[in-house]
């Protein structure tokens, strides 16, 4: 049996983890904390997305709506279970939470985490009518993909697989989201207004997911392989995607 100190050298050296049993008490403490906020961010992003569902202008947006809330839920199903694994008390996910719960809209919390749970921050905000919900899940969509990309790139070789399958249907969440945006814009008017005023309000929020410019856990994440961006790169990314989507379709 290995030691963690040669565990630990084996992963900065690029190595892959397949199963708990010989995952050193730090790296399981930071994959745990990982796989918790993308879950959390998955039941807390379903939930709010979900009562949006029936504010969709037409039967297939609902459809598409309702298609994304599942799949999240699924996502987060498939993740809560590799957590399970490490000894985790994933019953308390099937027990009441307010996934739903929201702050007040004007309220800024910065890149602090909240108690309660883990989800990013973005998703403790209220969404207020569809266009506000479709230019939240584009925002969104795209982070999701920049940080599942890097993700997808684990050590644990398990989670690294999930988020690899996971990542293809996040990118069609955000194409439908995008297509949702450009229909509004095109129809013009209050829609198109509305477009504007959401952009303003969530862009600042969803850049906040990525965290600070400099992370002091980011050196410790590279070396045991369970990130390999830098936030700030990462949030570069992102700004470059949104700039050129906003420059086509604004």
């Amino acid at each position: 049996m290995p030691d963690d100190a040669s565990l630990l050298d084996y992963l900065a050296k690029g190595g892959k983890l397949s199963s708990p049993e010989n995952a050193p008490s730090r790296y399981r403490a930071e994959l745990m904390r990982q796989m918790a906020s993308f879950v959390d961010s998955e039941l807390a992003g379903a939930a709010g997305f979900a009562d949006c569902i029936n504010k969709g202008p037409s039967i297939p947006e609902r459809i598409a709506a309702s298609r994304i809330v599942l799949e999240k839920l699924d996502h987060a199903e498939r993740v809560l279970k590799i957590m399970g694994e490490f000894g985790a008390n994933i019953e308390r996910y099937e027990n009441i939470h307010p996934w739903a719960a929201r702050v007040r809209r004007e309220e800024d919390l910065g890149v602090k985490r909240q108690s309660g749970d883990m989800r990013l921050n973005v998703f403790h905000y209220p969404l207020e009518g569809w266009e506000d919900a479709v230019v939240m899940n584009v925002l969104m969509g795209h982070a999701t993909i920049i940080h599942l990309t890097d993700l997808s790139h684990s050590s644990y070789q398990p989670l690294a697989t999930a988020f690899h399958d996971i990542l293809p249907v996040e990118r069609r969440h955000t194409e439908l989201g995008e297509e949702g945006v450009v229909k509004l814009v095109k129809d013009g008017g209050l829609g198109r207004a509305k477009v504007v005023t959401s952009f303003d309000y969530w862009r600042p929020h969803a850049a906040a997911s990525f965290g600070g410019a400099s992370s002091p856990r980011f050196g410790l994440l590279k070396k045991l392989g369970l990130r390999h961006e830098t936030n700030q790169a990462l949030r570069e990314a992102w700004d470059k995607k949104i700039e050129q989507f906003i420059a086509a379709t604004l």
